[in-house]
This record gives C-alpha cells, sequence and structure tokens, in this order.
C-alpha cells in the first residue's frame, strides 16, 4: 500500500499577504544631512544652499532615498524640504523621515492600491514572523481595505495561524 502525501496548503485556495513582498524591490538609502551641518549641529544657510546645489543627486537615482539627520540636531523643515525638491528634480524617489518610515509608507501605498479581485471570496493569511517589524497601523490599513470582500482573514502561517475575521 502506497501513501501519496499532499500538501493540502499549496492546495488552498489561501492567500498569503506578506508585507516584506511589497518592498522587496526597492533599493534604500539613508541621506544624512549631519555632515553638511557645522560642526553637526549647526545648520547655516548659506553653506547648506551651497553643498545642496553643489550636490550630484543623479548617484541616487534608482534608490528610495531617506531624508535624515542622524543626530538630535534641531533642523528647519525647509532644509528636508530643500533636498527633497533637488531630489525630486533628479528624478530621485524620496521621503522626509527615516528608511524604517519610508517602508511604512510604501507598504501603506500598495495597500491603497491593493487588487481586492485578487482576494475576493478567499481566505487570506497576514504573514506573521516577517523578516521586519512594522508599525501596526498597517495591519489595520490592510484590514480596513479587505475585511469587506474576503471570507475571512488570519494571521501567521498556513500551518498556524489565528483567526481575525471570518464572513458569516
Amino acid at each position: 500500500m502506497t501513501f501519496e502525501i499532499k500538501n493540502r496548503v499549496s492546495e488552498s485556495k489561501l492567500i498569503t499577504i506578506d508585507f516584506n513582498d511589497f518592498i522587496t524591490n526597492f533599493s534604500f538609502e539613508n541621506f544624512d544631512i549631519k555632515p553638511w551641518l557645522k560642526d553637526g549641529l549647526v545648520l547655516i544657510e548659506k553653506d547648506f544652499r551651497e553643498k545642496v546645489k553643489g550636490f550630484n543627486w543623479t548617484n541616487l537615482k534608482g534608490k528610495k532615498v531617506s531624508i535624515i539627520c542622524s543626530n538630535s540636531a534641531i533642523i528647519p523643515d525647509w532644509a528636508f524640504m530643500l533636498v527633497s525638491s533637488e531630489l525630486t528634480k533628479a528624478g530621485v524617489d524620496n521621503f522626509i523621515g527615516d528608511e524604517q518610515s519610508y517602508k511604512e509608507y510604501l507598504i501603506n501605498e500598495k495597500i491603497t492600491n491593493f487588487d481586492l479581485d485578487s482576494v475576493s471570496n478567499k481566505p487570506v493569511i497576514i504573514k506573521g514572523c516577517a523578516d521586519e517589524q512594522f508599525n501596526k497601523f498597517i495591519y489595520s490599513q490592510l484590514i480596513q481595505k479587505i475585511q469587506g470582500v474576503v471570507s475571512s482573514i488570519m494571521y501567521g502561517e498556513a500551518c498556524s495561524s489565528v483567526p481575525i475575521f471570518k464572513k458569516k
């Protein structure tokens, strides 16, 4: 007598949503303005503008650039905006804030534009144990987007999941 081992998970209609899949095709880079500050702490407008003007922004093309200041210097908003403007002119996608916040922003954009037909009337599992931890608001955004069309929502892995929602 032979027994056939079936992978019931791969045969199921279960749709897995992994937030890491939303951002894996991007290359991220932090652009730190700290080196452009006097003694790493004080922004001198004239000097800062010269450094912004003289920088080759096209070197960052093809990357997702997070504009940050890596120390606790008090930087006026316009300084970050000036860097963002130059990056935008060079065709570089950018975000004022740290890399993690940028990733969460991009995930939220993907959720906003998520194709609901791909999960309509299907069981969905939101993958737990992700490579990266994301802010919890991402989960509520996804649930608000898909709950009205899916048959169920679970959290975790296919082999070990926690039920969140089931359509009645």
